[in-house]
């Protein structure tokens, strides 16, 4: 019975969770900016204490694998890492937006809407992709500048829900469309990473956790700090 620890950190949620045989055991999670560092290993101790299991028992450890936050998808990576160099387990990689269309799917009753997760990147752009109503993808990973004209031709004809911390920028520009419907509530959970990470350990689709890196999609570039105050 394979007992997995999943991490979740590429957006404003903290989130852990154990989960056995696609049950889960237990999850903690905190969706707040700025905290990932200072709470995951605190908890990741109370999920282990929480469902009475031990560190040994762990049979590997998946990661959100981004896009997403930059620090926030170091924090959880080398997290992630750390944990299978010292417990010889090994890492499972699940990509943020398939989680996130995993989950939302589970959630929703309607199957001719199309699902459209969307991370917060920067000004109008978003990290998104889309899926059907069960969570296979219909388009790829990309960072997008939502318009106007975003989507039209798909909202002229289906249904889409756009989730995430992205989708309030969407919401602005296509709010009015009938077709376009939007939660902005949604919030990223490790307890969506379940499909993707049990689908990848049965197949022994392990990442290499010395050379693992982050799906970052894009380069990282430092914000610039502001002058002192004189």
């Amino acid at each position: 019975m394979s007992l997995l620890l999943q991490i979740e950190t590429a957006t404003t949620a903290c989130s852990v969770a154990l989960v056995q045989q696609g049950e889960v055991l237990a999850v903690k999670e905190l969706n707040e900016r700025n905290i990932h560092a200072e709470v995951i290993t605190v908890f990741i101790e109370e999920l282990f204490k929480q469902a009475q299991k031990s560190y040994a028992e762990l049979d590997a450890i998946a990661v959100s694998s981004g896009p997403g936050s930059y620090t926030g998808l170091r924090i959880g990576v080398s997290t992630a890492k750390g944990l299978c160099y010292g417990l010889d387990k090994p890492l499972i990689a699940v990509e943020t937006l398939q989680a996130m269309a995993d989950g939302m799917a589970a959630a929703i009753n309607d199957k001719d809407l199309l699902l459209c997760p969307m991370i917060d990147a920067r000004r109008m752009e978003v990290y998104t992709a889309l899926f059907d109503a069960e969570g296979n993808r219909i388009r790829p990973t990309s960072a997008e500048i939502i318009g106007e004209n975003s989507y039209a031709e798909l909202l002229s004809t289906r249904k889409i829900l756009f989730f995430g911390d992205g989708a309030a920028k969407c919401r602005e520009v296509l709010g009015k469309h009938a077709n376009a419907s939007f939660d902005i509530e949604f919030a990223n959970s490790a307890v969506y990473l379940t499909q993707g990470a049990i689908a990848a350990f049965n197949n022994q689709a392990f990442a290499d956790v010395a050379y693992y890196e982050p799906f970052y999609l894009k380069d990282f570039i430092a914000g610039k700090k502001a002058a002192p105050q004189r």
